[in-house]
Order: structure tokens, then C-alpha cells, then sequence
């Protein structure tokens, strides 16, 4: 466990706390200005340290979401942003965003029609179907079926259910728990088999069985006396593609005129084999959805906003997001035991480390206080030296490991046109070697960057380049079959999901994450210091372009190791 100075003025915070790669692409980014000075001199290691030893302390007990922990620390960030000269960009002239957290209860009933060879069924939400709770807006959607087997992509095992299927505008359906091989570490990979299917395949809604993936736990039992079905941060009644499950009658009748027998199908599934293709082509789906809404809840949190102006008049109202999520997991109510608590299968064949005596405070040094402090550092650089073109906007989230509470409140209630955000760049674990493996002392992860922009993706790849001490970039977790689904996992998807280019920086996951051994004496800071340096550097490039990023969707891309 860390300590700091930090308690010394816990209790005046207390006080204040209150509540590509184109050629086009190419081209433009060599016509863009460099740094006027090496990044590397800009970015201070003391600095990093100093913040990172408070932010990580103990007097913040975890940072958790609705605490006085994140409090102190909203605090203790606009007190440095203030100190720093970076303006405020938040409510009333403040550093803050108030983010208003909602439980919502909804009682309204959907439902689901299927024409089969011009014979139809509805079945309604609970009779055949089950709608989530939190469905979106009301609407009306309909399409063509394709059954897309296991739903699954996943280059270890060679297997790739979209190939050779075209989805984009149709309804996706899937069954069965995934194909043999896939284990209880992939199962990101399964939950998420229908928003793979809207989200990156352009399906218009998806169906999967209602089956629960390997080594899934038991569902604890549901409170009666909960009044609220789900909590939102986001804009509840946005229209969004269907995500529904399905039990056997509505599969036998889905497949009715298939040729194809469900139940052999399911059978199949069960065992895990290889599933045959079957055409859908006389299938027909349309969905209504017809949610009826209530609030009954409300949290409140609040996000940190800064800004520096640009330069330039006619760039001036255009923008770059940098953004980091300030939270943590909190603390546990008892000692944590060693090797207590579940552990990202990334690493395998290690475990956890032995904690301190009495240890329960996830101080979240890396994750994300790494992130946190880094933005702090890029701020200083921007506020105190030379100013870009365009302006740029800092955001330090809550709420991130709740439900990306905070960057999906921000997506809904932007304080900056999200049409004149050139881009949003999302800072998150970045003081690691994944694992801790020496072998990684060069590697950064970037997740995100051609997806949306191309032009993007060739702008960090030409700053990368361009410093002193290139570092290997690898685009791995980019992958759209990576297991650990990270471009979905943190705030800078809840921009994407709006349409606005994004790139995640992280160094990796390790035996550390969501634990109380996640400390600053495990921070190497040489490193966090070059990865920030890379982020200014490529913010300040996108800074002083004098057009808008190109939206060009040529993504994703699974591009794996770069300069390696």
C-alpha cells in the first residue's frame, strides 16, 4: 500500500470536495507541423512520480465511483489544473461536469414477429424472446434472417462464422455456447456474439439462444425489493439495433422451412462440433420495440474538464479529446487473502502477488492512475508552452469500471460539438510491461485507431516514428476476435460509438489488474514517461492540421506488431 503527503491535506480537500495507411493520408500528416520541441522535454518524469504517489495513495481508499475517495481526487485534480493555468471547462464555470447516473425501470413489452414462407408468429418479451431492459428507444425494425452458426470469430482456432456471410442489414442469428476449443478465458468472445454482429458486422439485430457460455456462474438470485431494471449514464431511449435470446419454440419455428432441424442443430451445438450452413432465405423478422420507461433513481458523480485554447481564429472552435478515467474499484471490507480474487487469463501460469498484511485498498496506481497523471503532464505541456492550432479538451471520466458511466454521459451531453472533434485519444494502463514481461519494455497497444480514420491510425504511426526512441506499436487487441474485447471495455468507445475517431494507448494487462497489488512501486516510470511523450506528440500533430481527421471507417484492421 502507498502513502503520501496527501493526508496532510485531506481534510481542506474534504472541505472544497462539495459534493492506412492511404497515401492521401500519408501526405497530409508529412505537411503537418512537428512539436516545436522534442515531447521528451515537455513530459517530467518528477512530475509523473509526484502526482501518481498521490493520486494512488491510500487517503483516496480506491477511488471508487460514489465515494468520498473520487471526490478527493475530482478535487485534487481541478486544484493541479488550476495551478497548471489550464482553464475550466466544466459547469458554471467550473472543472466539473456534474454526470447523473439514472436506475430505470422499464414495464413496457416488445416483441418479435417472424414470417417463415408467409406464415407468421409474434412472440412477445418473456413468450419465446427476452428483451434486455435497457433496449433503447421505440422503433420498429425488420430484416432478413442469416444464420451465422456460432456467431464467432477467433483467429487461434481458425474459426470464422462471418466468412463467406454477408449481415449488414439482416438478422443475425446464433446458437450454442461456441465451437470446441473456446474456453471459460474467451468468454468476452461469447457475450458478446450479438454486439459483433450489429456493431461491426452492420447487422440491423441479432438472435442468439438462450444458452450461457463455458464456465459462466450462477446468476445470484434477484433482489425483489430492487426497483430499478438497469442503471444508465447514457441516453436510455437512443434507438439501438435488438439484442435478443430465444428459446427452442422460436428456434423450431425460425428454421421451420430450413431443410435443417433445430433440434439436430441444438444437439450439434451442445457437443460443440462444427454447425453446418443453413439458409434463412424465407425468414423474415421484425421487431418492435415498446419500452416504457420510469426513472426511480438517481447517483450523481461528476466528470474533470479542461482546455487549452488554439491558436488559431479559424481552427480555434475545433477540437482534440484526450481522456483518462480517474476511478478505481475502491476497497474490500476484509483483508484481502493472498491469491484471492478472479485473475485476467491473459497471463498464463501466473498468479497473484502475495499483498501486504492487511492490505484492502485497490489503489488502481496503473489502472488508471497512470492514465490519470499522464493527462495532468500533457495538460502542463499545452498550458505552458507552445499553443496548437486547434484547441484541445481534457477529460478525466468516472465511473469507468461501473459502466463507463462518465464518457458515455459526456457522449450525450458533449460541452464541445462532437462534429468539430477531430479526435478523442483515451489513456489507460499505461506504466506496465504486459504480464511484466521484460520482453515488452518497447511495446504499446493501440486499439482503435483505423476503425473510424485511417488518416488517424497514420498520424500515431508517423509521430511514433518520428521520436528520438520509436517504440514497437502493436495492434493485436485491435483485433475484432481479441478475446479481452478491449476497444468495447473503455471510455474512448462510447466517442467511437458517435462516430468520432479514437485511439486507446495502453501498455497491457497483468497480474496486478483490479488488485490491491496495483501500487506506484510498480509503476516503471521511464516508460510511462516515453508513452506519454507519444500521446502529446500525436494529439499536437492532430492539433495543428488544418482540416478535421478523414472519417473513412477503413477499419478494424488486425495489424499485429509494428517496427518488431
Amino acid at each position: 500500500m502507498s502513502r503520501s503527503r496527501f493526508g496532510t491535506i485531506a481534510l481542506l480537500l474534504v472541505a472544497a470536495c462539495g459534493l492506412l495507411t492511404t497515401s492521401a493520408a500519408l501526405s497530409a500528416q508529412r505537411g503537418a507541423p512537428p512539436a516545436t520541441v522534442s515531447p521528451s522535454t515537455r513530459i517530467d518524469v518528477a512530475d509523473l512520480r509526484r502526482w501518481l504517489t498521490d493520486v494512488a495513495s491510500d487517503d483516496l481508499q480506491g477511488r471508487e465511483v460514489f465515494q468520498e475517495g473520487l471526490g478527493l481526487a475530482a478535487t485534487y485534480l481541478a486544484d493541479q489544473l488550476r495551478a497548471l493555468g489550464v482553464e475550466p471547462a466544466g459547469e458554471d464555470g467550473s472543472y466539473f461536469q456534474p454526470v447523473r447516473v439514472l436506475g430505470i425501470r422499464n414495464t413496457g413489452v416488445s416483441s418479435v414477429t417472424v414470417t417463415v414462407k408467409g406464415q407468421s408468429r409474434t412472440f412477445r418479451d418473456g413468450e419465446g424472446v427476452r428483451f434486455p431492459k435497457g433496449q433503447g428507444g421505440r422503433q420498429t425494425v425488420s430484416g432478413d434472417a442469416v444464420f451465422i452458426g456460432y456467431g464467432v470469430e477467433f483467429a487461434p482456432l481458425k474459426h470464422d462464422d462471418y466468412a463467406g456471410r454477408d449481415v449488414s442489414g439482416k438478422v443475425a442469428v446464433h446458437i450454442g455456447r461456441g465451437p470446441q476449443g473456446i474456453t471459460a478465458t474467451q468468454n468476452r468472445l461469447l457475450f458478446a456474439r450479438s454486439r459483433t454482429a450489429t456493431f461491426d458486422h452492420r447487422a440491423v439485430a441479432a438472435i442468439g439462444a438462450e444458452t450461457e457460455p463455458p464456465g459462466t456462474p450462477a446468476a445470484p438470485p434477484r433482489n425483489p425489493d430492487r426497483q430499478a431494471d438497469f442503471q444508465s449514464a447514457a441516453d436510455y431511449e437512443r434507438p439501438q439495433p435488438p439484442q435478443v435470446t430465444a428459446d427452442d419454440e422460436f428456434l423450431r419455428f425460425v428454421f421451420s422451412a430450413s431443410g435443417s432441424d433445430y433440434d439436430d442443430l441444438k444437439a450439434k451445438a451442445e457437443r460443440r462440433e462444427s454447425l453446418p450452413r443453413v439458409s434463412l432465405a424465407d425468414v423474415h423478422l421484425r421487431f418492435d420495440i415498446r419500452p416504457d420507461y420510469t426513472v426511480v433513481q438517481t447517483r450523481l458523480t461528476r466528470n474533470v474538464l479542461g482546455r487549452v485554447r488554439g491558436a488559431e481564429p479559424a481552427l480555434r472552435d475545433s477540437w482534440v479529446i484526450l481522456g483518462a478515467h480517474y476511478d478505481h474499484v475502491g476497497y474490500a471490507e476484509f483483508a484481502v487473502q493472498p491469491n484471492e480474487g478472479a485473475f485476467t487469463g491473459i497471463c498464463p501460469g501466473q498468479t497473484r502477488p502475495t499483498p501486504a498484511p492487511g492490505d484492502r485498498i485497490f489503489n488502481g496506481a496503473d489502472d488508471d492512475g497512470t492514465g490519470t497523471v499522464a493527462l495532468l503532464a500533457i495538460a502542463k505541456a499545452y498550458a505552458r508552452g507552445p499553443k496548437p492550432k486547434r484547441s484541445v479538451l481534457f477529460v478525466w471520466h468516472a465511473g469507468e469500471e461501473a459502466g463507463l458511466y462518465g464518457s458515455r454521459y459526456m457522449a450525450d451531453h458533449p460541452v464541445v460539438p462532437l462534429d468539430r472533434v477531430s479526435a478523442q485519444l483515451n489513456v489507460d494502463m499505461i506504466g506496465r510491461n504486459q504480464c511484466d514481461n521484460p520482453a515488452e519494455a518497447n511495446v504499446l497497444y493501440l486499439v482503435g485507431s483505423d476503425r473510424i480514420s485511417s488518416e488517424l491510425h497514420a498520424t500515431g504511426e508517423l509521430a511514433n516514428a518520428a521520436s528520438a526512441r520509436p517504440m514497437t506499436l502493436d495492434y493485436s487487441y485491435n483485433d475484432p476476435a481479441d478475446m479481452e474485447q478491449l476497444y468495447y471495455r473503455s471510455d474512448h468507445f462510447s466517442y467511437a460509438a458517435r462516430g468520432v475517431p479514437v485511439t486507446f494507448f495502453t501498455t497491457g494487462l497483468h497480474r496486478d489488474y483490479h488488485y490491491v497489488t496495483d501500487d506506484v512501486s510498480r509503476i516503471d516510470f521511464a516508460k510511462m514517461t516515453r508513452v506519454t511523450s507519444l500521446i502529446y506528440d500525436t494529439s499536437w500533430r492532430i492539433a495543428n492540421l488544418d482540416h478535421l481527421l478523414t472519417r473513412d471507417n477503413r477499419g478494424p484492421r488486425a495489424i499485429r506488431r509494428v517496427g518488431r
